[in-house]
């Protein structure tokens, strides 16, 4: 196998991994801080494509252009979700918590589908086959500017529950709700920001991947169990295991995708799933139970 070829290969997986890595950082995030699974995660990226689409189609706007817009509206829609709904089921059994967030997640699949129908839809860009030539590699201009912006948004996330007041919250909350409550944090409202910022991280993600792929309804189900692989990989609750596990699985499809078959590019990354729990079950960054 020449060199120049396998190199390319694994540059495309990297860049492709790191917006997986921003999708699976907000089911992560979510999860850190309320132990809440959410199963409509993949739906989620889903509406943030179609959001994308819409916007391109009916105004004009390029995704990057139009991703304020769709990580904002994403943002009020888990807000308003967890307040309104999740809020109620927090302290319910793990599979009522399942149950609801597949509920939601279905009623989202079917709605786009009703929108939208079932074909599949892109964006067309003046600069979708553009490329840059860095000595023997070949890269794609749309996925250099899709893990540009992904990995800023990662590093905006980490800033923000680091060295924010809010975000430092968020944190306490997620250490030791008893002691949050105690010193008078709004923890209900601090959870619906959680849920929030998670959403938005999908949101930008969604944009990013439809510069890299087409949308249809029914992706919504193969992004969630990326999702999954992805955090579990990492090591649920860890935001750098999330980007670790979107660059290991976005490295594995490509290589299985160019190597073998593409049809072939989900049993590796549950192949690398099954690995990983088999000899470090927190996952790679997890922490020691």
């Amino acid at each position: 196998m020449p060199i120049d070829f396998l190199l390319n290969i694994l540059v495309a997986g990297l860049l492709t991994g790191l917006v997986y890595g921003l999708m699976a950082l907000g089911l992560s995030a979510i999860f850190g801080v309320m132990k809440v699974v959410n199963f409509a995660h993949g739906d989620m990226m889903v509406v943030a494509m179609y959001a994308t689409y819409t916007l391109y189609t009916a105004a004009g706007l390029e995704p990057v252009a139009a991703l304020p817009l769709v990580a904002a509206g994403l943002f009020v829609f888990g807000f308003a979700l967890q307040r309104g709904l999740v809020n109620r089921f927090i302290n319910a059994t793990e599979h009522m918590q399942f149950l609801l967030l597949l509920g939601v997640a279905m009623v989202i699949t079917n709605g786009t589908l009703m929108v939208f129908g079932p074909d599949a839809r892109n964006v067309q860009l003046d600069y979708a086959f553009d490329s840059y030539n860095v000595g023997p590699l070949i890269v794609d201009k749309v996925r250099v500017i899709a893990a540009g912006v992904a990995g800023g948004t990662a590093l905006l996330l980490a800033a923000f529950f680091r060295f924010t007041v809010t975000g430092k919250a968020i944190r306490a909350c997620a250490d030791n709700f008893t002691g949050a409550q105690v010193v008078g944090l709004h923890v209900n409202h601090l959870y619906a920001v959680t849920f929030g910022i998670g959403a938005a991280c999908v949101g930008v993600a969604g944009t990013l991947l439809l510069l890299i792929t087409d949308v249809h309804p029914h992706l919504s189900t193969d992004y969630t169990l990326l999702g999954f692989i992805i955090v579990i990989l990492g090591g649920l609750g860890s935001l750098g295991g999330a980007l670790l596990g979107g660059v290991l699985v976005g490295l594995s499809e490509a290589l299985s995708g160019a190597l073998i078959a593409p049809s072939l590019k989900s049993m590796f990354s549950f192949g690398l799933l099954i690995l990983v729990l088999l000899l470090r079950p927190q996952g790679l960054l997890g922490k020691q139970a």
